[in-house]
């Protein structure tokens, strides 16, 4: 007998590999998954304003980054709590310092920007439908940075509304990356301030934008990591302490489906090695200076080297530095 429903997909209809160049946005999910990537050294950007929870934010960055308006994006700094931020970005780029804090986001959106215009990979995770606006200007803000609630005003985005939006940064994007493949998500971390009613709603809000635009778009997939979370795993164990975000366990199930449905044959065994690889890197030995240590040493840097000569793509100067201090 089988005591769950087991998730069940085809395959994505493109596969990613090593070579090519990923812009990573979305809610903090997106930053569990974008650590996978990046540890197994796939070229990927994430999260470069930080984590972004609703759609409004996350395509108006994205418009920004498509006209390089920098300064527009950045908007008018504010100090809180001796904190200097913009209303475009996460707090984890304030600074107490106004020029360090601009400079930080000039260099965000700089790199972002160049990452945009040849990324070949974008992949996108919806947070909540819900959106907080300035009461004094109507601007939707992509963080409250723990200001008082008494400044915004709360709406939820319609589905058209998303898939306008979203409709016309595609269009943006692909004047100049027509062959970009998106992929869409819903985030499985609930958003329960307003109550588990709202939070249903809010994601019903998103899964039928998704739904829309992949319906209209042939470049976009989607990858359902909400409904893995919620109609797959479905038990509480497979969350954090907090029982709103998923755990370890179920960020690596669903890293695990994502594999299988996105990568290649050859790309799984490439990460296999990598995975031996990044291992290797993390084993701390009780004795550096033994023959036994350096000839594991040894052994690692003939591994980067085999790797090095199939996969001219990937960096491995790093590991290279590591190994070779014990030789």
């Amino acid at each position: 007998m089988t005591f769950r429903t087991v998730f069940s997909s085809p395959p994505a209809d493109f596969k990613l590999n090593h070579t090519q160049q990923m812009l990573m946005m979305g809610s903090c999910f997106t930053e569990h998954i974008g650590r996978y990537l990046q540890t197994r050294k796939f070229q990927v950007l994430c999260n470069p304003f930080g984590i972004v929870y609703n759609p409004y934010s996350m395509a108006h960055a994205l418009e920004a980054l498509c006209a390089g308006n920098v300064d527009e994006f950045i908007g008018e700094t504010f100090e809180n709590q001796g904190v200097w931020n913009s209303w475009s970005f996460h707090s984890a780029l304030g600074h107490p310092d106004r020029q360090t804090a601009e400079a930080s986001m000039h260099t965000a959106f700089s790199t972002a920007r160049a990452q945009l215009l040849q990324t070949d990979v974008l992949c996108l995770t919806l947070g909540t439908a819900d959106v907080f606006s300035l009461l004094e200007n109507g601007q939707i803000v992509a963080n409250n940075h723990k200001m008082p609630a008494a400044l915004f005003v709360q709406n939820r985005m319609s589905v058209q509304a998303i898939v306008d939006q979203y409709t016309r940064v595609f269009a943006q994007i692909q004047t100049f990356r027509p062959d970009l493949k998106i992929v869409l998500s819903v985030s499985p971390v609930r958003h329960l301030r307003q109550g588990m009613i709202e939070n249903q709603r809010s994601k019903a809000v998103l899964s039928l934008a998704c739904e829309a635009l992949c319906g209209q778009h042939p470049n976009v997939s989607y990858f359902p990591a909400y409904e893995i979370l919620m109609d797959d795993l479905r038990d509480y164990r497979f969350y954090g302490e907090d029982m709103i975000h998923p755990n370890a366990q179920a960020v690596e199930y669903i890293w695990e489906i994502f594999g299988a449905l996105y990568f290649s044959e050859t790309t799984r065994q490439l990460n296999q090695s990598l995975e031996k690889l990044l291992a290797a890197v993390q084993h701390r030995p009780f004795h550096q200076n033994t023959p036994a240590h350096k000839a594991f040493a040894r052994n690692q840097l003939t591994l980067i080297e085999q790797l090095e000569k199939g996969h001219k793509a990937i960096d491995f100067s790093i590991e290279k530095i590591y190994f070779q201090k014990f030789i």
